[in-house]
């Protein structure tokens, strides 16, 4: 989990080196070469080499909203991939250690049935990274279906605000460098932010309530 929070800052930085060199490097691409760096963009994001907004961004400016479905599909084939990687390292051993605590596995089963809510707040937030939140959501239980309909649906508001301001830069790199500057972008960030928290408290806090009333029942 570690690596998932400091690997995509190391990503982006040598993407921003990259495009420092070459500032050209995505202008100009042809269908197959765009195709091509979305279906990168999708591995790098999976992998937790570079962030999702960073790549949201950058394809706002290159590729302007032609260029929107193609990202969405980066985020879709990216949600996909961490899941079954994700899956396919923990291999259960989260949930068979979790039988352990039964108050806890309780908790999260009934999270499960909220699962719906549970990803889209979670993907609504900018400050959750994308790799380690796919990471965690796909290794305690969440179905593989609804897992990645929600994520495409709760990554939207963001990544459409920071796609936005990729189509607007005059200047793409100042604007990777400080991504959240100006009065509009702030407040947006922050009432993202402060949806998603509270959305998850509430969310968090009726399957502890949940589970304590059954639990007084019996």
């Amino acid at each position: 989990m570690g690596l998932l929070l400091a690997v995509p800052l190391l990503g982006s930085a040598a993407v921003l080196g990259l495009l420092y060199e070459r500032p050209t490097l995505l202008q100009n691409l042809s269908l197959g070469q765009s195709l091509l760096y979305f279906v990168v963009a999708g591995l790098t994001m999976a992998l937790a080499l570079t962030p999702t907004t960073f790549v949201a961004i950058i394809s706002g400016y290159y590729f302007g909203w032609a260029g929107l479905p193609g990202m969405v599909a980066a985020y879709a084939l990216a949600a996909a991939l961490g899941y079954e990687l994700a899956r396919r390292l923990d291999h259960g051993k989260l949930r068979t250690l979790l039988h352990h605590f039964p108050k806890a596995d309780a908790v999260l089963a009934e999270l499960q049935t909220q699962s719906w809510s549970l990803i889209i707040l979670t993907r609504l937030s900018p400050v959750l990274p994308f790799a380690l939140m796919t990471f965690v959501l796909a290794i305690v239980g969440v179905a593989r279906r609804r897992f990645l309909a929600a994520s495409v649906l709760g990554m939207l508001p963001r990544s459409l605000f920071f796609y936005w301001l990729g189509t607007k830069a005059q200047d793409v790199l100042a604007l990777l460098r400080n991504p959240d500057e100006g009065t509009l972008s702030k407040l947006v960030l922050v009432g993202l932010v402060i949806a998603s928290l509270f959305g998850l408290y509430f969310v968090f806090n009726r399957a502890l309530q949940r589970v304590l009333q059954r639990n007084a029942a019996n």
